[in-house]
């Protein structure tokens, strides 16, 4: 089942634009995506392998940098993205078929223990110059690019917020120098409780995990006016392996919807 008519002449359409790769059908698909996607697309991988006998081969980073990397030639087959913006520009220079959403994500607020902060208190918490507040890379990780959204939110509300937000956050993830996650755990989690930040601006799903690792955390919602949605595009590369346009539809599908609600996303079907 589709999410919609739309994507379904998508999907079509990209069995009919795929015409390399049926001397290959057996070769992994190549998927490049976000890494707030790591869980989810593990996930959908092993039951896609499980049904079509094909495995995944994931690299994960942040949207911008993976996007530029297949820009300059890696092989990639599928792109999913944090963002429609990423796919939707390899699009447009003609690297890969046309771009779709494929599920939703919101920003929420992951804070150390040590932190009053509720939702109501959220804006004057990460305006307090003795609070540490950490984000990701704006342009790169469009993670980054969502909590500037956040701030210009808040410059409805407070005049200067913007300025004075985008000059005390610390960028600590999603740029080409940062740091990668310690294996097996989740990089917010261990900058959070490492103290590299008081209050870190990410991905609710990212915060629920971040969570898990460390209960003593809280995750916060952040309030309506200052929320923040992200919508994931998906995309499949020109000259792409045959079963790239098969994980795209099973990402689509009712059971690769369901996936990922289960891990926090909202579905884009209906």
């Amino acid at each position: 089942m589709f999410p919609s008519s739309l994507a379904a002449r998508w999907l079509a359409g990209l069995v009919i634009g795929i015409v390399a790769g049926a001397a290959m059908a057996q070769e992994p698909v190549r998927l490049y995506a976000a890494g707030s996607l790591r869980a989810v697309m593990l996930e959908l991988g092993a039951v896609f392998e499980k049904t079509e006998g094909v495995k995944l081969a994931p690299v994960f980073g942040a949207s911008g940098l993976l996007r530029e990397r297949i820009e300059r030639g890696e092989a990639a087959d599928v792109f999913a993205s944090a963002d429609m913006g990423h796919p939707q520009r390899l699009a447009a220079t003609g690297l890969s078929f046309p771009a779709v959403p494929f599920a939703y994500n919101r920003l929420c607020a992951l804070a150390s223990p040590k932190i009053e902060v509720t939702s109501a208190t959220l804006l004057d918490r990460i305006l307090d110059p003795d609070v540490k507040l950490g984000m990701s890379t704006p342009v790169a990780d469009p993670s980054g690019d969502y909590a500037v959204q956040l701030f210009e939110r808040a410059e409805k509300l407070r005049a200067g917020a913007r300025a004075a937000l985008l000059e005390k956050a610390r960028r600590l993830t999603g740029g080409p120098d940062s740091p990668p996650p310690p294996k097996g755990r989740s990089i917010y989690a261990a900058l959070v409780s490492g103290g590299e930040a008081d209050i870190f601006l990410t991905y609710c799903t990212n915060a629920l995990q971040a969570q898990q690792e460390v209960p003593g955390m809280r995750v916060v919602q952040v309030p309506e006016e200052l929320a923040v949605s992200a919508r994931y595009g998906l995309t499949v590369m020109r000259g792409a392996r045959l079963h790239a346009a098969r994980f795209s539809e099973f990402v689509l599908s009712r059971q690769g919807q369901e996936i990922l609600s289960r891990h926090g996303f909202a579905p884009v079907s209906q």
